[in-house]
């Protein structure tokens, strides 16, 4: 194991991931909530670990063997994210919900909410560009040490997602008003929907 290229697998790995997107808007939410964060933090690194491995072993091949799997997944992506979005912007507009702290709140069924974080991070193609090729490309700079560095950003993947599902937390009292929701509602609709633009026309 090389400390060295580890780190740089983690680093880019965490640059990679840190911007604001559908999956982690979603991960925020639960977050918030209290709801199933575990799983849904867990789900996510673990589709990311697949992800990153498929990139640094065998991008290229996958390229050659499906090459129709791109197009697909776009369109699929983009369909999703529509959809979803117009779920958070009818909850902007609609939702009375607050935080209630030290209250307990019946929590959404764990499979509804695994089906839902599953979509979002399997059916966006900047998932497969991050992970699969662009980590993938990076990796071949260490030839010998493809290991290290794939490690590397897979434990920056659930560093990741585990700090934002936990770290959530500190910001619940802000979300004790039904406004709060309505504006993370709003925020997270206009990011589906602008990915889902951006996918649609091939950005």
């Amino acid at each position: 194991m090389s400390l060295p290229v580890f780190l740089t697998g983690m680093l880019t790995g965490l640059s990679l991931i840190v911007a604001i997107g559908a999956q982690n808007a979603f991960v925020l939410r639960q977050g918030l909530r209290g709801e199933h964060v575990l799983a849904v933090c867990l789900t996510c690194a673990m589709s990311d670990a697949i992800l990153i491995l498929m990139g640094v072993t065998s991008f290229g091949q996958i390229a050659l063997w499906l090459p129709w799997l791109g197009p697909v997944m776009r369109y699929a992506g983009a369909a999703f994210l529509f959809w979803y979005g117009i779920k958070s912007m009818r909850a902007a507009r609609r939702s009375s919900e607050a935080l209630v702290i030290g209250t307990p709140r019946k929590a959404r069924g764990l499979a509804g909410t695994l089906a839902a974080c599953l979509a979002i991070t399997w059916l966006n193609p900047h998932v497969y560009l991050d992970t699969v090729v662009l980590l993938g490309t990076i990796s071949t700079r260490f030839a010998g040490q493809t290991g290290s560095f794939a490690a590397g950003a897979v434990s920056g993947s659930f560093l990741f997602f585990f700090t934002l599902g936990y770290g959530s937390a500190w910001l619940r009292p802000i979300f004790a008003k039904p406004s709060s929701w309505r504006v993370l509602e709003a925020v997270i609709a206009i990011v589906m929907w602008a990915i889902a633009v951006k996918l649609a026309l091939g950005g």
